[in-house]
């Protein structure tokens, strides 16, 4: 009886050293790394972004891939500190609106030497265009578009900025198709210190992940 005991013990020992030996410790925990050069967000740090200190802004953090813009009295965003394009590219992201009642996407991009902002959710909630255009902002060109945005889902927002158009797109449905020689493109001065290119949300806490810049050399 006492050799079966032992032999029972032995093998119990061996297998438990089998389980453990084949999942080592920390493998659920390894994030496989993605080769994506168009890549300027890597969902884990603000490397290659600064805070935009405007002055009464909300926190900002990242957490679970995404960049969380924390309520402010007024805006809270990030301004990219690396070389861009001024023309030719296209930028693409995904935001949403996490609490508040305005927009969750201040998009600011340069458009040659000038630069403009694409507007998700401005204004109450509900508009979507370019500021500004002719000194003109979001809500008043012809650019406005009005659009509910649902909370806490994720919008798929891609801009494009060519030799002469402004073209931005949410979820596949194009928003804005913008000719822009002989425009006055400029940018609001609350929003200027996003420049050259920022993502800013106004008195509302917002999301932003998988962010992309990419050229796009006109043929």
């Amino acid at each position: 009886m006492a050799f079966r005991v032992v032999v029972l013990l032995g093998l119990i020992s061996l297998l438990g050293c089998r389980t453990r030996s084949s999942e080592p410790a920390g493998q659920n925990l390894t994030v496989p790394a993605v080769d994506d050069s168009t890549l300027i967000f890597n969902g884990v740090t603000l490397d290659g972004w600064e805070v935009t200190n405007f002055g009464p802004q909300g926190p900002v953090s990242v957490s679970g891939g995404e960049i969380i813009l924390g309520m402010g009295d007024g805006c809270t965003g990030i301004t990219y500190t690396r070389d861009i394009p001024v023309t030719d590219y296209e930028i693409s992201l995904e935001a949403r609106r996490k609490e508040g009642n305005d927009f969750f996407c201040g998009l600011t991009f340069p458009v040659g030497k000038d630069f403009c902002t694409f507007i998700a959710g401005g204004w109450g909630g509900t508009t979507v265009g370019i500021s500004c255009i002719d000194g003109k902002d979001a809500a008043e060109n012809e650019t406005t578009t009005m659009r509910n945005f649902d909370k806490n889902r994720w919008y798929a927002i891609r801009l494009k900025v060519s030799g002469s158009r402004i073209e931005t797109w949410i979820d596949e449905e194009k928003v804005v198709d913008l000719e822009t020689n002989g425009r006055r493109i400029s940018i609001r001065p609350e929003i200027n210190l996003s420049k050259p290119l920022g993502i800013a949300s106004w008195n509302t806490t917002a999301g932003v992940r998988k962010i992309r810049l990419e050229e796009k050399c006109e043929e």
